[in-house]
């Protein structure tokens, strides 16, 4: 029997590891189930989701040139038994920049080079202070 990648298969678990467990599918060929695909949750302990001996359903994800095949046992179950995940709430951004509601509404090419001027230079008297201070102060540059 072919491997296809997106088939699924039943295979029996063969191994674990810290990061995986091998899954013998049909045809005699071994795949790795990656930790990260046993369960849609985090899994810090594989033993808590599989066993040596247990027989599980898996999806190809990916087989490659020289005979390693990818596994997944979280993709090859329905997408009903499959909890959606919640969406996370937006935090809003806390940037060190004044709103764009702060500065007028209207400023000509001049004014605005004239802010960023401005800005930059205190960004970089900033940065050269505490690099000096890294340096041992004002001492005689090296040259």
């Amino acid at each position: 029997m072919s491997i296809e990648v997106g088939s699924k298969v039943e295979g029996k678990v063969t191994g674990i590891t810290n990061f995986g467990a091998f899954v013998e599918l049909p045809g005699g060929s071994t795949g790795l189930v990656h930790i990260s695909e046993v369960a849609d949750n985090y899994v810090k302990d594989i033993n808590e989701h599989l066993k040596v001996g247990d027989v599980v359903e898996v999806k190809v994800m990916n087989v490659e040139a020289d005979g390693k095949i990818g596994l997944s046992i979280r993709k090859a179950k329905p997408q009903a038994e499959r909890p959606e995940r919640p969406e996370r709430p937006q935090r809003p951004r806390n940037n060190n920049r004044p709103n764009d509601r702060d500065r007028p509404s209207k400023e000509n090419f001049e004014q605005k080079m004239a802010r960023f001027l401005k800005d930059s230079e205190d960004r970089l008297s900033t940065l050269k202070r505490a690099t000096e201070s890294k340096r041992g102060g004002r001492g005689a540059k090296r040259g």
